[in-house]
């Protein structure tokens, strides 16, 4: 039976972001999920849904950032229909943030409330796409943004945006320690995992803590390795040969 791989973006990421990942794999079913539509940290059934798998389908997940935790609860709670994992610079279970911010808090309705003021006035129509260039630049080592300018403008512009940016940054933060729970069952060593760790660019500077905290990922996992140095945190712009490859293993 023929694999569905399907792709979960990280956080503020668009589906296009992974067109060259999508073009290394011509012979694969690779469908990826838009967070702009459905939220990384949806449950399971809404991201199935978003991908539109096919029924009784074999699932391959790829993740990215927050979108590893997205993949590592579905991976978890539905070993049976996941035939391979791909964690890329995934974030880690011990990633759960701060309690005083999270969804339904004081501090949550205030930040909230702060960002639809920000994007009724047109803040992020002014500065969201420069934020997007600063963030490419920052976060790859080829500074190479597939994201044609009038979709940043669309996207990073509208009115709405920072609202989803910080729901599903708080949104994560319950969904790592809802992983981190899932982890300790035997299960988790039940799907073949490949772990992508970038330590290139501006990860180098936290790149011996962040390699550590990725091994332990993977040692409960029973999974393995693979350290990119040539890499910063936007593997699938820098290196989207390395997810590729990974996909293919």
């Amino acid at each position: 039976m023929t694999v569905t791989w399907i792709v979960v973006p990280g956080l503020a990421e668009t589906p296009e972001e992974f067109a060259r990942v999508v073009e290394l794999l011509p012979d694969l079913d690779v469908r990826v999920i838009d967070p702009w539509s459905t939220p990384v940290t949806s449950d399971v059934d809404a991201l199935r849904a978003a991908a539109d798998v096919p029924p009784g389908a074999e699932i391959g997940l790829v993740g990215h950032s927050i979108g590893g935790l997205a993949v590592l609860r579905w991976a978890l709670t539905r070993p049976l229909e996941v035939t391979g994992l791909v964690l890329v610079d995934s974030s880690l279970t011990s990633e759960t943030g701060w309690w005083a911010l999270y969804p339904g808090t004081r501090a949550d309705r205030a930040i909230r409330k702060v960002t639809r003021f920000l994007g009724r006035v047109g803040v992020p129509q002014l500065i969201g796409p420069a934020i997007r260039r600063v963030s490419v630049r920052v976060g790859s080592r080829s500074n190479l943004d597939l994201l044609p300018k009038a979709t940043a403008r669309a996207r990073y512009g509208a009115k709405t945006s920072w609202l989803l940016f910080w729901d599903e940054l708080a949104g994560s933060w319950q969904l790592a320690s809802e992983v981190a729970k899932l982890i300790t069952d035997p299960v988790a060593q039940a799907v073949p995992a490949t772990l992508l760790v970038a330590t290139g660019g501006s990860s180098r500077f936290t790149a011996s803590r962040w390699l550590a905290g990725q091994q332990r990922l993977a040692d409960a996992l029973g999974g393995t390795v693979e350290v990119l140095r040539d890499s910063a945190h936007l593997v699938h712009l820098d290196r989207p040969d390395a997810i590729a490859t990974a996909v293919r293993g």
